[in-house]
């Protein structure tokens, strides 16, 4: 793995398998550990004691939202309250009817089903799940041709809980099922302190509050770089440091790793450096732009935009991408002053 993509990748708040991994041991079990979304803790504790309370299964919920906000950790927190087990499986993995029917087919009781990334499921899976949602059955086709039926197979009550970054993707029926839906925001720098400081405990590592605020604050308002910063720090100071977890090492590891005080990394500084410098702060269309950064377009519209569009340094207009002001304040350039030649 080169420095290069370990830079790129520590302030993307997207997840592979060795990164959830890491992240299973810093998860919080039960509502009252998880830190940030006030709003939406507070409602989903009333939908689940008063499920338990009827002994009944509660309503199927919808927790949409940026990527590493906590959704999956609240599928799991559900799973919990409720003391019942967990099924995790995404839309992109269940590409046939078949594929969802069987996993709805061995559901127990009252067991959670967690489908992330729900907005990307196939729509013959999709339908299927509306009947199995709203009347915990699924219809098991037999036969083929003229001959074919459909004999119907009831299921035990359960619940859905679904995640989706992209939720105007989801098809309104299948949206209408959900009794609970929850919108995840971005946590501000004094509730990414509070997930530092509960982290570094879980690590075993001692985290001096200026050092937690410096990390928290180039985090992008988003637990899941907040706690891995927190560990490429904690990697720095054993390597190269005292072993002590406070400002200075904080600063040093993150100029290592390239993310600077606003939480801008290698690609995103790339972007606006080719906005302000090779097209006078544009508008510039998205396929130049990323050809003079040496990406995919997709790669500058998918990762670097949004953060950027975010934090007021890059503007989207009709005719293309723009640097505001804050972009040449950022880099420490002059923008250029307008110059008005139609009557040059």
């Amino acid at each position: 793995m080169t420095e290069r993509f370990r830079a790129d990748s520590l302030v993307r708040s997207g997840a592979d398998d060795v990164e959830r991994a890491a992240e299973a041991a810093l998860r919080p079990r039960r509502l009252d550990e998880f830190v940030g979304q006030r709003v939406v803790r507070d409602q989903l504790s009333l939908v689940l004691q008063a499920a338990t309370a009827r002994g009944k299964a509660p309503d199927h919920v919808l927790l949409s939202g940026p990527p590493g906000l906590g959704k999956t950790t609240l599928a799991m927190i559900i799973a919990a309250e409720l003391g019942t087990s967990l099924r995790v499986t995404s839309g992109p993995a269940i590409q046939h009817a078949g594929d969802l029917a069987a996993v709805l087919s061995s559901l127990e009781e009252g067991e959670v089903l967690f489908l992330d990334e729900i907005h990307r499921l196939a729509r013959p899976a999709e339908e299927l799940l509306y009947v199995a949602m709203e009347d915990f059955r699924v219809d098991v086709m037999v036969g083929k041709g003229a001959g074919a039926s459909a004999i119907p197979l009831a299921l035990p009550p359960f619940t859905v809980v679904g995640a989706t970054t992209r939720a105007g993707l989801l098809p309104a029926p299948l949206r209408d099922r959900f009794g609970f839906t929850g919108h995840l925001d971005f946590y501000d720098t004094a509730e990414l302190e509070q997930v530092l400081v509960r982290s570094a405990g879980l690590l075993g590592v001692p985290l001096d509050r200026r050092a937690a605020v410096e990390i928290a604050s180039r985090s992008r308002g988003t637990p899941r770089i907040a706690n891995r910063l927190l560990r490429r720090v904690r990697d720095w100071a054993e390597v190269r440091g005292d072993g002590k977890l406070d400002l200075p090492a904080a600063r040093a590891a993150l100029a290592v790793y390239e993310v600077d005080e606003r939480g801008l990394d290698r690609l995103d500084r790339a972007v606006l450096s080719a906005l302000c410098t090779r097209f006078g702060g544009g508008p510039v269309g998205l396929t130049t732009l990323a050809v003079a950064v040496g990406e995919e377009p997709e790669t500058v519209e998918t990762v670097a935009e949004p953060f950027l569009v975010r934090e007021g340094l890059v503007g989207r207009t009709p005719r293309g991408r723009v640097a505001l002001p804050a972009a040449w304040e950022h880099l420490g350039l002059r923008p250029p002053q307008p110059t008005d030649t139609l009557f040059a």
